[in-house]
């Protein structure tokens, strides 16, 4: 799987933007997902932010009995946690990093990653290992993906970067055992982690959408 620089939906909360989130959706969703949350949140105090939704490229699935639809990376199983595609982690993660390159050629500084489901799963990939420094990692009913190699491939720069960690308690997609497993590697690791669950399934709350808005206001002033 190779990839050229991701297609993008692009909202700006005001005009000359501080701050850009970059925004990842789950498998088989795309780059318009997650646009009408933008104006949900509440982000009168915050800083003008752009907000980047990328489309995950296009690839058969393994678990959808190969069915090809926007992932970004391949579900080899119900268990995820011992089949991992770690080449398609790593070659989203590069991707990932190029949108990262670009906002900052466009001098913008702060940069958030966010992410729903494997989204999640991708800002954790990139938010652990990269360098410089990251303002804060959003991250939505997923998991840490790769667990193994987190403690060897961390890097400093995000040691310290807030991680916004949220889960439905009747999640039958990725069961909050899992995300729970991964708040506790992250905690074990000294990450500075906000941990929030909600009564629903593999989806998005209003609750959880108000603790957001709460959120990027803290991270961001």
């Amino acid at each position: 799987m190779t990839m050229s620089i991701l297609e993008t939906i692009e909202i700006e909360s005001a005009p000359n933007p501080l701050v850009s989130v970059i925004w990842m959706h789950g498998l088989g969703a795309d780059a318009n997902d997650f646009v009408p949350i933008v104006h949900e949140l509440d982000l009168s105090n915050c800083p003008a932010i752009r907000f980047v939704f990328p489309n995950a490229p296009t690839m058969p699935v393994t678990i959808n009995n190969g069915y090809v639809m926007r992932a970004w990376y391949d579900i080899l199983g119900t268990d995820i946690a011992k089949r991992e595609d770690e080449t398609g982690l790593r070659t989203s993660q590069k991707a990932i990093e190029e949108l990262i390159a670009k906002e900052k050629t466009r001098g913008v500084e702060r940069i958030l990653l966010a992410g729903f489901s494997q989204g999640c799963a991708m800002a954790l990939q990139v938010g652990l290992r990269h360098s410089p420094k990251l303002t804060g990692l959003l991250c939505l009913s997923g998991y840490v993906p790769l667990r193994d190699t987190i403690s060897a491939e961390c890097h400093s720069a995000n040691r310290d970067t807030p991680i916004f960690l949220a889960h439905g308690r009747s999640d039958p997609v990725i069961p909050i055992a899992r995300a729970e497993q991964s708040r506790d590697l992250l905690m074990a690791l000294s990450y500075p982690v906000e941990w929030h669950e909600y009564p629903m399934q593999h989806s998005v709350c209003q609750q959880e959408i108000a603790d957001i808005g709460v959120w990027l206001q803290r991270v961001l002033n």
